[in-house]
């Protein structure tokens, strides 16, 4: 194993370059008595293939996105196994595509997640539900659904070890990401609320923070990650100040910084912006005043 890699009983935490910066990842390595799992194959266990590839019974993802089924195709061999709702995303590209919802970006999508992630599908893929235990021998993987990132989005808590694998609740400075077709904001919320009540030792994200082991820290980290919703709504409100288009907000932007440019930026914050919009115009904090454009209300 690599000396940035972290040890906890059964597990082995592959830490990514940079902590996991996207497009890099932190996976799951872990030896049970009867077999081995691989939770999350990211680019991280690609760049170590010679070490990693075959050697794993099974694969376990926390989702369907495309960072976290790029090392998939290492193990043809293992079981592969999401939840049910998130299933299609890694039995084909076409269903990995309909969770993103980028129908006018389909073709260069298709090109960027199997040029730059290796993807490849898995129709043996099983379908989990929330609850489902994968038992290792001595140690077992119990899957717990957290939708919002995704339908399927779950954590994945390591016994009797104590870690709990967060997927992508990754306790950034981002915050929450609900810009596709199948994320939901108020699940969102309903999920990271869930998080702070499971028992653990060790909390895992994906990407950028990585490892934590401090229990205060993690909630200390995960309101601060929870917080970036009512900041962005916040902003959204600010800026209809004067009456503002979608188009406008969009280009304003409200998730992204201005220097990315990545292709589905734009159908990322139209997503966004639209779910905040509903709220605020269902607590008549805003209204319409016209097809197309939104204002505080007082402000018209």
């Amino acid at each position: 194993m690599s000396s940035s890699d972290r040890q906890f009983g059964a597990v082995t935490v592959v830490v990514g370059d940079k902590n996991g910066k996207y497009p890099h990842g932190n996976s799951l390595w872990i030896r049970g008595r009867a077999s081995t799992a691989v939770v999350d194959p990211s680019l991280s266990v690609v760049a170590r293939a010679a070490e990693f590839a075959g050697r794993a019974d099974l694969v376990v993802l926390s989702h369907a996105h495309e960072d976290h089924l790029a090392g998939v195709h290492l193990f043809p061999q293992a079981r592969v196994h999401a939840h049910r709702a998130d299933a299609l995303g890694v039995r084909s590209l076409a269903g990995l595509l309909t969770i993103y919802g980028y129908e006018h970006l389909d073709a260069e999508m298709g090109t960027f997640v199997m040029s730059q992630f290796h993807y490849a599908p898995r129709r043996d893929v099983e379908g989990f539900e929330d609850g489902a235990v994968f038992d290792l021998g001595d140690v077992r993987i119990r899957a717990i659904h957290t939708p919002g990132h995704t339908r399927g989005h779950c954590v994945l808590l390591v016994e009797p070890d104590g870690v709990l694998f967060l997927g992508d609740i990754d306790l950034s400075s981002f915050g929450p990401y609900y810009g596709d077709a199948w994320s939901c904001l108020d699940d969102w919320e309903r999920s990271l609320d869930l998080v702070r009540r499971i028992e653990a030792r060790v909390w895992v994200s994906f990407h950028h923070v990585g490892v934590i082991e401090d229990g205060g820290l993690f909630l200390d980290r995960l309101d601060r990650f929870a917080a970036r919703i009512a900041e962005r709504e916040a902003a959204i409100l600010d800026a209809l100040a004067e009456p503002r288009s979608l188009a406008d907000l969009v280009h304003q932007r409200f998730v992204y910084p201005a220097h990315v440019t990545l292709p589905f930026v734009d159908a990322v914050e139209r997503r966004t912006i639209l779910q905040h919009l509903d709220r605020v115009l269902a607590r008549e904090q805003v209204e319409r005043v016209g097809p197309d454009r939104y204002v505080k209300r007082g402000n018209g």
